[in-house]
């Protein structure tokens, strides 16, 4: 179904399971974009990002995966780059990681960062990469907007269509902290784990701009 300016919540408890809702991108647009209404302020000195995302822009175009801008900086962004490596950047100049290409199969994506050492990390389905370090002493701002889809050039708006995200994406939680590489490797199980205490994807409440399609999955 289309959903305009819509404000959901993500997850049901049936009878059989948990019920999630998965966020389909299915083309190329301007306009479309889910935003995230966090459970507390994005005022953080660690984080650990997930999501499960699959899309079948193979090496055409750079694309958005994540993206918190506030008025005046981007302050958590995560990409997929033109060459396919995955990068986020925090306020400037990026840090990028040579993977496996993203596809039409679902992968399960962390990225991490502490402020304190400066390391830098990322998961592919519990797979760890090498640790960078990056942005050592360095603080993500309170006080814009989460979205998917889009990456905003000014707060929520003046976006490209060229950068967009096409595919599909879902269980997408932030914690505040690094979490332990057993606790991603079971979350990529599918064990249970603690939600995202910034973002949890069962429970947040989404604004749906546009022709993004929301599917029911159950786990």
């Amino acid at each position: 179904m289309k959903l305009s300016a819509a404000l959901i919540l993500v997850s049901v408890v049936l009878a059989g399971g948990v019920t999630i809702k998965t966020m389909v991108f299915p083309s190329e647009t301007a306009t479309s974009y889910v935003e995230m209404v966090p459970q507390k302020p994005l005022n953080m000195n660690a984080f650990t990002l997930c999501m499960r995302v699959a899309t079948e822009l193979s090496g055409e175009r750079e694309v958005i995966l994540f993206a918190y801008r506030t008025a005046d900086f981007d302050e958590l962004n995560v990409w997929r780059e033109l060459d396919g490596r995955l990068a986020f950047y925090l306020s400037g100049g990026g840090v990028m990681f040579q993977v496996p290409q993203l596809g039409a199969l679902q992968t399960h994506l962390c990225v991490t960062w502490e402020s304190s050492s400066g390391a830098a990390a990322l998961f592919m389905d519990g797979r760890k990469s090498l640790t960078k370090i990056y942005k050592k002493g360095h603080t993500v701002r309170p006080g814009g907007k989460v979205i998917i889809g889009q990456d905003p050039d000014v707060y929520l708006g003046d976006f490209d269509a060229k950068q967009s995200f096409v595919g599909e994406i879902n269980d997408v939680n932030l914690w505040d902290s690094v979490l332990s590489d057993s606790t991603i490797q079971d979350m990529f199980s599918g064990k249970r784990v603690p939600r995202g205490n910034v973002f949890d994807w069962e429970t947040t409440e989404f604004k749906i701009n546009g022709e993004v399609e929301v599917v029911n999955i159950e786990l």
